[in-house]
């Protein structure tokens, strides 16, 4: 009854995420790229000790484990249920970190008594 998508669409036909060579550099190139910007917000952090930098350096760290599961995935450990359970929970966690960070330490946020003064 149900027809898998590389039945319904010939030019996907042998595209896998398991084993996927071209996939699998990808994963690594942006992994490679989110390391060095998660090394970059621990260093902001480091340098400012402030909450805000703590919740971008965390976001960013949320970022570079979504890269480890796709590894994972690709290299067949992590299966494709679980890939995506944890990676769309993981862009939830970085988009809330951000917003939290943006919302609660912008100039005139709540609770910001300097900015009423």
């Amino acid at each position: 009854m149900a027809q898998s998508l590389s039945v319904s669409v010939p030019a996907l036909a042998g595209w896998s995420v398991e084993g996927s060579l071209p996939i699998l550099a990808v994963v690594i190139v942006a992994g490679l790229g989110t390391t060095l910007l998660f090394a970059v917000s621990l260093a902001a952090y480091r340098r400012r000790r402030r909450a805000q930098y703590r919740l971008i350096a965390l976001a960013v760290g949320a970022l570079l484990a979504r890269s480890v599961v796709g590894a994972g995935t690709v290299l067949g450990v992590v299966p494709m249920p679980a890939h995506h359970l944890i990676a769309h929970s993981l862009d939830f966690l970085i988009a809330a970190l951000v917003l939290y960070a943006v919302y609660a330490h912008a100039p005139g946020a709540v609770g910001d008594d300097a900015a009423s003064d």
